[in-house]
């Protein structure tokens, strides 16, 4: 029996609830940080943007307990709500959770038809010979400045500047992260695993990442077949914070495609 996402599950809905779906999936940082992924696609998608289980204080159920469980919970909403050629689209560890959507989906025959194509953002969850993941749990916030953004300045968030509310959910959610994604947020199994995936690809790298570098990333396409790599210039993690029109030039058109 698949996992069952909680009832509560909150879902940001936006755009023509008749156009096709886009799934659009955080990362660690919380749904904030898709938001403008979000904007954009509105205009040509239904886009669902949900808060992971038991990211900012929402309830988690305890099957909810990895990246692929909570991919197969997914994968079981979109096909009981009669989702049908769904772009799926990820932001680091929701880059993750994308890529697990579309290897279990390409070997179970009841989702047929249920992905359309699969865009990864500075994903991370596989694991590359010579590129390891950058260790999240072991760096301050200084530290992930450096490492995610091309302008660690305009990334960095002074821990002292925030409210007893921020740190309390700062710090559930780096609580739930180890819970889902590990202290490697990485899955050994998952790079063989997307030689599977028979849907259009994209994989999008900020040129300046250090939490997966985008050899990682070309690493990845190249395991998927077909796959498409694009770096975005000027960008770190989230290049569609730090330098959104450049990848919009690079979205935009794969999506046209798929």
């Amino acid at each position: 029996m698949s996992p069952s996402l909680p009832a509560d599950l909150e879902v940001l809905e936006a755009g023509d609830p008749n156009a096709r779906i886009a799934l659009v999936l955080h990362g660690g940082g919380g749904p904030q940080t898709v938001a403008p992924i979000i904007g954009h696609l509105a205009s040509s998608f239904h886009v669902l943007a949900p808060t992971h289980p038991g990211w900012n204080g929402t309830s988690r159920p305890d099957d909810i307990d990895s990246v692929p469980a909570l991919a197969a919970a997914y994968l079981h909403r979109l096909l009981a709500d009669g989702g049908h050629d769904v772009i799926l689209v990820g932001s680091s560890i929701g880059g993750w959770i994308v890529l697990e959507m579309a290897a279990q989906a390409a070997a179970a025959d009841e989702y047929k038809g249920l992905i359309g194509a699969v865009i990864d953002i500075d994903g991370v969850g596989v694991v590359v010979d010579g590129e390891p993941i950058a260790d999240f749990f072991a760096l301050d916030a200084r530290d992930l400045a450096e490492v995610a953004w091309h302008n660690p300045d305009r990334g960095y968030m002074d821990p002292a500047s925030f409210t007893d509310q921020q740190r309390a959910i700062q710090q559930s959610n780096r609580q739930t992260m180890t819970v889902i994604a590990g202290r490697g947020m990485s899955d050994p199994s998952l790079l063989g695993r997307l030689g599977a995936v028979n849907v259009p690809t994209l994989v999008v790298f900020g040129d300046s990442d250090r939490v997966v570098t985008p050899a990682y990333g070309r690493a990845v396409a190249a395991a998927i077949p077909g796959a498409e790599f694009a770096e975005v210039p000027a960008a770190g993690h989230l290049p569609h914070l730090e330098n959104p029109d450049a990848t919009w030039a690079i979205i935009d058109p794969f999506v046209a495609r798929s």
